[in-house]
């Protein structure tokens, strides 16, 4: 693998190498180059040429190159490479291992959709190039004519048609799962911070079972592995805190430079964070600071100006990090971070204070004081402002029920409604 800086510091080669483990790849050689890109190469043509010897030498089949190349840059690459090397840039790295992972079928629509998207401007380049060269290094494209670029952007349009529509779906379910007396908190953050160990801690007390009975929309597992891009669509459980239920949506990990015309295919999957009622930022706290800083940038530059829910930050795999270290880090992020909770999801350190902090950060809760008479239909009631709020207190004599409970405005909004057919139901909001 190869990169180019333009400063005086040698290129960071590590994320690069990374994204390569997840795609399954081995590393035998990096490469890094300081000077201006050329517009040829990417790579000074030098250096690409003794990175054609390097691949003979190892029998190495790909070279991928820490960049978003061009089409051009592509095909010079290759022309100095082994006859079968094949060259991929970051992105082409990136959607393959997106494929690889893709399980649910918002996911697979999602992934077909950024590879169009990133097909799409290479077509007309391939005119000029096919008649000269026909390496695989060159992706693959196939022959260039007008037809293959109208069924691409035809096939744009109609998986654009049916994203939208799944849209529509999730933000039904969001609905639907707010008025059953949920709060909708997300996750996100960089890939690989720990988002995913974070749901199953905060979710352990669910069996799987009873996820499905009760939401049978709800994915009902949260994967955890030590490499990149794990969590590709969205995983939700049930979740917990002293006064409130939370529906907890994990979502994909961002890495750098994510192109926006591949932020915007995966625009489903973090409608989950942009329309959240809380949204938890997850960063690795065992990262060096400047890592942490620039993984931070990253996730705000990627949520942009979309983001509608309230952020809170979240220091995870805080149980690798000595405690002075820990406030260290939290004193040098600065104002990029304003009062982070650390936390571990392997050893549950923190945990506690996290829901207090979420349910803090949540809009306040309401009491609310009903008395019902005794009777089937004010039990049904009842028995639903057991199931959709928190009960403080029950009170029963022979003629009637008091019940107070604590909940958010759109439950005390349901169970008054509820009320207004039992005529002889009384109510004190106490705010």
């Amino acid at each position: 693998m190869a990169g180019v800086s333009t400063d005086d510091t040698p290129p960071d080669l590590s994320e690069i190498a990374e994204l390569a483990a997840a795609g399954g790849y081995t590393v035998v050689e990096r490469v890094g180059q300081r000077r201006e890109e050329d517009p040829a190469y990417h790579l000074g043509e030098g250096k690409v040429t003794a990175i054609g010897r390097l691949l003979a030498e190892h029998g190495a089949g790909t070279l991928i190159i820490d960049a978003r190349l061009g089409p051009y840059q592509v095909f010079n690459i290759a022309r100095r490479c082994p006859p079968e090397t094949v060259v991929k840039d970051r992105f082409t790295l990136i959607l393959d291992i997106f494929a690889d992972r893709a399980q649910t079928k918002t996911a697979q629509l999602q992934v077909a959709l950024a590879r169009l998207r990133y097909e799409l401007p290479r077509v007309e380049a391939k005119a000029s190039l096919a008649s000269r060269d026909e390496r695989p290094g060159f992706m693959g494209l196939g022959e260039y004519d007008e037809g293959r670029k109208q069924d691409i952007t035809h096939r744009i349009a109609r998986l654009e048609r049916q994203l939208t529509q799944l849209g529509r779906q999730q933000a039904r379910r969001r609905e639907r799962r707010r008025e059953a007396g949920f709060w909708l908190v997300a996750m996100a953050g960089y890939t690989n911070a720990g988002k995913s160990t974070l749901l199953r801690r905060l979710a352990a007390d669910l069996e799987v079972d009873a996820n499905e009975g009760l939401h049978p929309d709800l994915d009902p597992t949260a994967e955890s592995r030590d490499e990149l891009f794990t969590t590709l669509g969205t995983t939700s459980r049930r979740v917990e805190t002293p006064h409130r239920q939370l529906i907890l949506t994990d979502t994909v990990g961002f890495v750098a430079e994510l192109p926006p015309w591949l932020v915007e295919s995966f625009r489903s999957t973090l409608e989950a964070a942009y329309k959240a009622d809380l949204l938890l930022l997850v960063v690795d706290a065992s990262d060096p600071v400047e890592t942490i800083r620039r993984k931070i940038s990253v996730s705000h530059a990627t949520l942009s100006d979309k983001n509608e829910a309230p952020i809170l930050t979240v220091l995870t795999k805080a149980d690798q990090v000595a405690p002075a270290r820990l406030r260290r880090v939290e004193a040098e992020l600065g104002p990029l971070v304003t009062d982070p909770v650390a936390v571990s999801g392997e050893t549950g350190m923190g945990i506690e204070a996290l829901l207090a902090r979420i349910d803090a950060m949540l809009p306040a809760a309401m009491t609310d004081r009903v008395i019902l008479p005794q009777s089937p239909d004010a039990m049904e009631v009842v028995s639903w402002i057991y199931d959709h709020a928190d009960v403080e207190a029950a009170e029963h004599t022979p003629e009637s029920i008091a019940v107070t409970y604590r909940a958010d405005r759109v439950t005390v909004a349901r169970t008054r409604a509820k009320l207004t057919q039992l005529g002889d139901a009384e109510q004190v909001l106490e705010g």
